[in-house]
């Protein structure tokens, strides 16, 4: 079995469009995703009506959570907190409780996934370096765990002692655990706008990382268009 494990889509669909052919092209059998369906980008229903067709194994990230809620955000800025309002207004009732019904962890298979953190996932910490990663494999419970919402690309692996940086392929090996941020199909952060997502081939036990362009001015523009702040658009061309 070969699992596409993406997250972070936040409604951009120009790029989610090309991720899934990339999915196709290499014979990925699976498809699970992190969380953040919507939020920030164009297109929430399309994107939403797509992993919800594809029955796609999602766990919640915290845009879904305040998309599904009636709540103001905690912690957003004030153009993530525009993206959650202006979102809601274009899903529908059903889409709004299903995403208030997606579970902040699940086990698919032999490995588990989360959005944010496994020792406090419906708190939305952040995961940048080692330390904070050690406070999730104190919980993790499976070799493999992947992960999100920083929108960048990290592998942490747990022996004698933790370590981590960035990783474009790894192997998982025994006696090791691995606490894995696959990265933004929608929203990269790590100074690459290319779409990112991973390849996890059960078989050969290998974690690939995917990175693909896509037509970003055309999101630039939907994001224009309906009226979202600029900010949302221009960090696109940027990958920050």
């Amino acid at each position: 079995m070969r699992y596409a494990v993406i997250a972070d889509i936040h409604a951009n669909l120009d790029a989610f469009q090309v991720v899934l052919e990339d999915i196709q092209q290499q014979k990925c059998t699976h498809v699970v995703c992190l969380g953040d369906v919507v939020g920030y980008g164009a297109d929430p229903k399309a994107c939403l009506d797509i992993v919800r067709s594809m029955n796609i194994p999602t766990v919640k990230g915290n845009h879904d959570e305040y998309i599904g809620l009636d709540e103001d955000p905690e912690g957003f800025n004030d153009a993530a907190a525009e993206a959650v309002a202006w979102s809601r207004a274009q899903l529908t009732p059903d889409d709004r409780k299903w995403l208030r019904e997606l579970r902040y962890l699940r086990l698919v298979g032999n490995f588990s996934i989360v959005h944010a953190t496994l020792d406090a996932p419906q708190r939305w910490g952040y995961v940048f370096d080692k330390l904070e990663a050690a406070a999730s494999f104190t919980y993790q419970n499976t070799q493999v765990c992947f992960f999100g919402h920083t929108h960048n690309p990290l592998a942490f692996i747990r022996d004698s002692t933790v370590r981590g940086g960035t990783y474009e392929k790894l192997k998982v090996e025994p006696g090791r655990r691995y606490f894995i941020n696959v990265g933004s199909v929608g929203q990269p952060r790590d100074r690459n706008p290319k779409a990112a997502y991973v390849v996890y081939d059960l078989p050969t036990q290998s974690i690939e990382l995917r990175r693909l362009s896509y037509d970003i001015p055309n999101q630039q523009r939907k994001i224009r268009a309906a009226g979202l702040p600029e900010r949302l658009a221009e960090r696109l061309s940027s990958g920050q």
